[in-house]
């Protein structure tokens, strides 16, 4: 890197402040110019320090983390990095996503070396990338309208998409465009920390004509429902003998940088549905997603990716790009009438 990132973190808990600190301090690239106790100082500081990165609890008196992030979302976007723990405030991470977070990082649930040492690594893999961020106010949260479909004969049997930090916003924007005849099943992989993708599914499934749901093992794949795979689990396909496709879920493979990994379900979508599958890539760190890529392009399927201007975060299409292996790179407003023009 060739700058230092100011971060200023906020947490209403002077120990979580403490810890946070010395998490940061393990990288010579990080600077902690400040901490807040609640929403309303931290939008103070965060006009006199100016800093590249917030870390942001959501459980804070007076102004909350979501309450914190709409504000200052519409003074000056800044990037935002969540900290929280699923089972205390899934839905308040939903909510904070949707307002612009770009990232969340789950709390250690215990005080032991190698777990605090893994949620420090990952926290601060996710302020770097939070801090070459291209920060947007999201929309306002409604139900969009539809765009129309008119039924051809089809050239596309599944779609599947994958996304990372910035996803959950790009996703909120692209499936409620989708009619709710769509033609096709659709699979989602997004990495989320454990505990948030049911929660995220729901709040995606309230905005869209579509049924969005948390994929399940064994579920047979159906046109007008979108999967989105569990955190902590890879969602792949396989056919049965009466030529149904069924979602699977599973732990293999191990040795992947991401559990559910965008290269396992895209390899799994070209295997079953061969030249018959549209993939998308969208907004996320990384370069997960360039190797399913080249499976679906190997099989006679078509790839498109979210093109640089609309990203929060290029890196997940741009190892597709790069690799040669991407059909076309699409704005994210402009994907959903791509994708029907593709079937």
């Amino acid at each position: 890197m060739d700058r230092i990132i100011r971060v200023l973190i906020v947490d209403d808990s002077a120990f979580i402040r403490r810890v946070v600190r010395a998490m940061l301090s393990r990288s010579p690239f990080i600077e902690v110019v400040g901490a807040a106790r609640d929403g309303e100082e931290a939008m103070q500081l965060v006009e006199q320090l100016r800093p590249d990165v917030v870390t942001l609890d959501l459980n804070m008196p007076r102004v909350d983390g979501v309450e914190f992030l709409r504000q200052q979302m519409a003074r000056r976007p800044v990037p935002v990095v969540l900290l929280s723990i699923a089972s205390k405030s899934g839905s308040e991470v939903i909510r904070a996503l949707e307002a612009g977070a770009v990232d969340v990082v789950q709390k250690p649930t215990a005080l032991a070396n190698d777990q605090v040492l893994d949620v420090a690594q990952d926290l601060i893999a996710k302020v770097k990338t939070a801090a070459g961020a291209h920060i947007r106010v999201p929309p306002k949260a409604s139900v969009s309208h539809p765009l129309p479909f008119s039924p051809r004969r089809l050239q596309t049997d599944i779609l599947v998409i994958g996304a990372s930090t910035g996803g959950p916003q790009a996703l909120r924007q692209l499936i409620p465009l989708l009619p709710g005849d769509f033609p096709i099943p659709i699979a989602i992989v997004l990495h989320m920390p454990v505990g948030f993708t049911h929660l995220f599914a729901r709040s995606l499934n309230d905005i869209s004509s579509l049924t969005v749901v948390e994929a399940s093992d064994g579920e047979q794949v159906r046109a007008g429902v979108v999967i989105v795979a569990p955190a902590g689990y890879h969602l792949t396909y396989r056919r049965r003998h009466d030529g149904t496709v069924q979602s699977c879920i599973g732990l293999h493979p191990l040795a992947t940088p991401h559990r559910p990994a965008v290269d396992v379900l895209f390899q799994s979508a070209a295997e079953v549905y061969g030249e018959r599958v549209l993939a998308v890539v969208l907004t996320g760190m990384g370069s997960d997603g360039m190797q399913g890529s080249a499976w679906v392009k190997a099989n006679g399927g078509r790839v498109f990716t979210e093109s640089e201007d609309s990203c929060v975060v290029y890196g997940m299409p741009r190892s597709v790009v790069e690799a040669g292996l991407s059909d076309a790179a699409v704005p994210l407003p402009d994907m959903a009438q791509t994708i029907i023009e593709a079937l």
